[in-house]
């Protein structure tokens, strides 16, 4: 009967389309963000292929994701950070997770779930978590490093490195002004954007790709950095500090989710049990230099690592730092204030 249906299909000239491969999963990461040498135990382990692609903000993955939700391809796992999973989730980006088939959700640490962008983890993964402070060369800056003025100073004109990142940028200036770094108050923001119009001769490149490298090279030499950035940068150059700015510390927490249009949800959540494994968690986390979300994986870290203030924050700064949130419809504000910003750099 089989041979007969096919014979039938192809004297009438009707084509079958070949489902998406489930031997194969399309990752949207950070940038550095899983070493190679992982992608390949997971693949010699489960012969399921990783198709990874990066990006460098959370802008750039929003819409990627939006553009192709309604589209044939798109991507089976993602990781956005903090208040993007809240906002992909209300437009019906994100897929509600199955945490039955990740029996290693287990690990995750409890501090770092059920936080306000989402509620029980119904749609994200922690991955990382960490900080966006002040990195500089002590070779060169020989003053104490304890507030955002200090990038305000002349004397660094040309030669600080800002992330490329409208939210954390913004953020340096609204808490010079006693703001919140989550105001959705309009003239809060335009008048955050006239006080970073004054930092713009002091800025040389806006990078959240891999910043370490620019510290590294000498290219600049003090500005924002995310920790795990300014933790491998001092490995490689030990002049390279990190400093917490005495008006708080940004934190956030990056999260893998699963696209609602996923066609490979099955080998996401493989994926993503296969990296909460403690001991491949400890690997990662040890590899990229971020603060592993992963509490089995913590204490098999070495104690040089787990008492490093860049890599696991003391609890008071912890405390006075802030959680990026959603700000809804502002954010076409910040946006609008971030081009005219990069306009004049």
């Amino acid at each position: 009967m089989k041979k007969y249906i096919t014979l039938f299909f192809l004297v009438f000239g009707i084509h079958f389309t070949a489902p998406a491969s489930v031997s194969e999963i399309n990752v949207y990461v950070w940038s550095e963000y899983i070493p190679d040498s992982i992608i390949e135990k997971f693949t010699e382990e489960t012969g399921i292929k990783v198709n990874l692609s990066t990006y460098d903000n959370n802008e750039s993955l929003y819409a990627k994701v939006k553009l192709l939700h309604n589209s044939k391809s798109g991507y089976d796992l993602v990781m956005p950070s903090t208040y993007f999973v809240s906002k992909m989730r209300d437009e019906g980006l994100l897929m509600e997770l199955d945490k039955s088939k990740m029996d290693n959700f287990k690990n995750i640490d409890e501090n770092l779930i059920n936080k306000p962008f989402d509620p029980e983890n119904k749609y994200s993964i922690p991955y990382f978590w960490g900080s966006t402070a002040l990195c500089y060369n002590a070779k060169y800056v020989k003053e104490e490093v304890d507030s955002f003025n200090i990038l305000f100073e002349p004397k660094y004109a040309h030669k600080i490195l800002l992330t490329d990142d409208v939210r954390e940028v913004f953020h340096v200036a609204l808490k010079l002004l006693g703001y919140s770094g989550n105001d959705t108050n309009e003239e809060h923001i335009k008048q955050a954007y006239e006080k970073l119009k004054t930092l713009v001769p002091n800025v040389k490149i806006f990078n959240s790709a891999s910043p370490k490298l620019n510290y590294i090279n000498e290219e600049v030499i003090i500005g924002l950095n995310h920790n795990g950035e300014a933790y491998v940068a001092s490995v490689e150059n030990p002049d390279i500090k990190y400093a917490y700015p005495k008006e708080g510390v940004i934190l956030w927490v990056d999260s893998f989710a699963i696209p609602s249009n996923a066609k490979n949800a099955e080998g996401a959540y493989k994926f993503v049990n296969f990296l909460l494994r403690p001991e491949i968690a400890k690997e990662i986390s040890q590899a990229v230099g971020f603060a592993t979300a992963n509490k089995a994986a913590k204490a098999l870290l070495p104690k040089e690592i787990l008492n490093n203030p860049t890599i696991y924050p003391p609890k008071d700064i912890q405390d006075q730092g802030e959680f990026q949130e959603d700000v809804g419809e502002a954010i076409v504000i910040y946006e609008k204030y971030w081009e005219m910003l990069k306009l004049n750099n």
